[in-house]
């Protein structure tokens, strides 16, 4: 169960999500112009409005899977040291990404449960 939000959450997710719209608007944009500009040209088909090149793009991100960074093997890299870790090294790590990337308190009946319940 999720808790109550941080006030901190707002400022650590809102330059994520305007930096997620102006993506979408200048990869829309750039798709537009590039497909006005070639597309009519060389095979005689319309050109597209705004809406119809951001759902270009939706469809390679699902036809092609792009848009996002492949860290290669980092995971297994932390995987690997957290399993080389000491129980309460570990306890002490997770405490710390928490505080710093968790958006919201764990409620009442989180807190009071056992750490090493399973």
């Amino acid at each position: 169960m999720r808790g109550s939000c941080k006030t901190g959450c707002k400022t650590r997710c809102c330059p994520f999500m305007v930096w997620a719209v102006v993506g979408v608007v200048v990869g829309g944009y750039a798709v537009m112009l590039l497909w006005n500009w070639l597309i009519p040209v060389l095979f005689g088909c319309k050109a597209i409005g705004f809406l119809q090149a951001v759902g270009l793009l939706v469809l390679s991100r699902i036809l092609f899977g792009g848009f996002h960074r492949r860290c290669g093997h980092g995971h297994h890299h932390l995987a690997a040291r957290m399993e080389a870790m000491t129980p309460e090294e570990r306890e002490k790590f997770q405490a710390g990404i928490k505080s710093k990337w968790c958006c919201c308190k764990p409620s009442a009946t989180e807190a009071t449960e056992p750490a090493d319940k399973q």
